[in-house]
Order: C-alpha cells, then sequence, then structure tokens
C-alpha cells in the first residue's frame, strides 16, 4: 500500500481506499498453514447451551519449523486465524536429515500415543490425516507413523509435536557426551 499524492488517505493496491481491499498477512510468505480439525462445541449456561468452534491448525515452513495451535471462537474464519495466531507463538525446530528423521521416538500426550519412524528415501509420508498432515508441513518426505490409543485429532498433534520435541541428531548427541560424531554414529550401529 502507497500514499498517493492528491488523496489524504492510504490506497490499498486494489485502489479502494482504506480497509476495503484484501488484507494480507506480512509474513505468510515464510510458513504454510492447514487446518487439521474444526469442531463445533458447546458450553451449558443457565440460559442454554452456547456454541463455537475449535479449530486446530499446524503451521510450519518445509524446512523443520513447525508447530500446532486452537482456536476458539463463534465463527470459523475468526476460530481459523486463532489457531494460526496461536501456532505461530509456539515454534519448534524439528530435525529433518535427507527428508526424513534422524532416529525413531514415540510422543505422548494425555491418552494419546504417536510412533514415529525413520524411513528410507521414496518411502513417502505413510501416516494418518493429522499425523501426515504435520509431517508434511514440516517438511519430512519419507516417515512411517503409527497413532495409538486416541483418534482425538487435537491429543495426536500434541503427541507428534512432543515425539518431535524429543528428537536430537548425531551431532547433538555427540556434544551432550562430549564425544565425537564417529562415535556416536558407531554405537547407534
Amino acid at each position: 500500500m502507497a500514499k498517493t499524492a492528491r488523496t489524504s488517505g492510504w490506497r490499498s493496491s486494489s485502489g479502494r481506499g482504506r480497509g476495503r481491499g484484501r488484507r494480507t498477512e506480512r509474513r505468510d510468505d515464510e510458513f504454510e498453514s492447514e487446518i487439521i480439525d474444526i469442531r463445533r462445541v458447546s458450553k451449558v449456561t443457565k440460559g442454554g447451551k452456547n456454541f463455537s468452534f475449535r479449530v486446530t491448525a499446524v503451521v510450519g515452513d518445509g524446512k523443520g519449523r513447525i508447530s500446532v495451535g486452537k482456536g476458539n471462537a463463534i465463527e470459523i474464519p475468526a476460530a481459523m486465524q486463532k489457531a494460526i495466531r496461536d501456532a505461530k507463538k509456539t515454534m519448534i525446530k524439528v530435525p529433518v536429515e535427507n527428508g526424513t528423521i534422524p532416529h525413531d521416538v514415540l510422543g505422548q500426550f494425555k491418552a494419546a500415543k504417536v510412533v514415529l519412524r525413520s524411513a528410507y528415501p521414496g518411502t513417502g509420508v505413510i501416516a494418518g490425516r493429522t499425523v501426515g498432515t504435520i509431517c508434511r508441513v514440516a517438511g519430512i518426505n519419507d516417515i512411517l507413523t503409527k497413532a495409538l490409543d486416541s483418534t482425538n485429532p487435537l491429543t495426536l498433534a500434541r503427541a507428534t509435536m512432543a515425539g518431535f520435541k524429543q528428537l536430537r541428531t548425531a551431532k547433538q548427541v555427540a556434544a551432550l557426551r562430549d564425544k565425537a560424531v564417529e562415535d556416536i554414529v558407531d554405537e547407534t550401529e
């Protein structure tokens, strides 16, 4: 948007004036967002039931930065914006090596358990809807997963994030143990 010399207000690229054009996010170019789940939830009060929508969204850059967020609102678009804003607050870095994760891990959150296994190149993302979406947005191309015990998308998403937080590269483990990377790789084989 640029300020024009003949008018006193700001003009959008559409030329309609202040606040009427479509708003564009400033940093949306670096993050990709996908909606995992939309649910209608209710709160029972003295006056009856108050309905609203809960949206679960995943935000990532396709290079290992990823986050899951949740938003509640009376209307779906507002809940989607809240979920994306919530997700951008808690980004984590997932170590991605050759399109997969460095080692197998079990992520747990409440009743949900998610097994994440590294895979050979060309395997693809073998996962359900929720975990698969998170892996794709994170930039993981080859992974094997299994969701256990829970089918709730929000709980599965949080369990997947808990699993991603446990991941360490060989370099990170070597630094923790004060050893060379070759020693760590030899121990695992």
